[in-house]
């Protein structure tokens, strides 16, 4: 990822109302899988963590949680934040053994790997029989812009794809949604005249400029949280056909 964006993502996490949404609804339907296991997993590692937003939250649904991203910046960043046991790593050749973790999760990281199948079995070597691959990737490749270009993303996803990519390293998918629902119809036509001015003034990709640069009152950041964060409930129960991105689960049978 650009290194403007990933001091960007730090600043705005936990302010921004996209990123506090991402961990109510994401850690919220991954705490309802867990409780429903009846067992916390001892093991979590959170690849392609970033500067480490999620790490607070999984901490508290098991054991011990380890960071993992291919930034070192990124990795100073979460020892700062109190989690030092870190490493670098790349998608096809992680630096664990066989079957070290029950839970492996990837908050927005698969889609910026070139091979997501390749990396995705990697990933099941390091999962223990019966772990769960836990995972969020924006929706739907026509909404590309500026932003995924910034983030270096290589695709975005529909749900036929996540499940076929679980299905290609030889996980059982439990839950694949799609999330960030309900300001969804505010969201689509907004990106697409963004793409639309991009196309007509020729625009190129600029990384110290993107969706999340636009300055939002917090009393507005407040109201698209609860707004996000309100399919949750919905979410437990069952599967969204639509929304701004996806969210999935699968095991590793055994």
């Amino acid at each position: 990822m650009d290194q403007n964006a990933y001091r960007q993502f730090l600043e705005l996490e936990r302010t921004h109302w996209w990123f506090r949404g991402r961990r109510s609804v994401y850690l919220g339907l991954l705490e309802h899988l867990i409780q429903r296991d009846g067992k916390a997993p001892a093991r979590i590692l959170d690849l392609g963590c970033g500067m480490g937003g999620f790490l607070e939250g999984l901490s508290g649904l098991g054991q011990r949680v380890y960071p993992s991203d291919i930034s070192v910046e990124s990795l100073v960043t979460c020892r700062q934040r109190g989690f030092a046991n870190g490493a670098v790593s790349h998608g096809y050749a992680l630096p664990y053994r066989d079957q070290s973790f029950d839970l492996i999760c990837l908050f927005d990281a698969i889609e910026h790997i070139e091979d997501d199948r390749r990396a995705m079995a990697e990933i099941v070597r390091v999962l223990k029989p019966g772990g769960r691959v836990f995972l969020s990737v924006p929706a739907y490749q026509f909404l590309y812009a500026n932003n995924d270009r910034v983030a270096q993303h290589f695709r975005r996803y529909t749900r036929p794809m996540v499940r076929a990519l679980f299905g290609s390293a030889g996980l059982q998918v439990e839950r694949n949604s799609h999330a960030n629902i309900l300001l969804f119809p505010l969201i689509l036509p907004a990106v697409l005249g963004i793409k639309l001015l991009e196309t007509l003034l020729r625009l190129e990709a600029r990384s110290d400029h993107t969706n999340l640069s636009w300055p939002i009152p917090p009393f507005v950041h407040s109201l698209l949280h609860s707004l996000f964060a309100a399919e949750l409930p919905g979410t437990r129960r069952f599967d969204w056909p639509i929304g701004h991105s996806i969210v999935a689960s699968a095991r590793r049978p055994g």
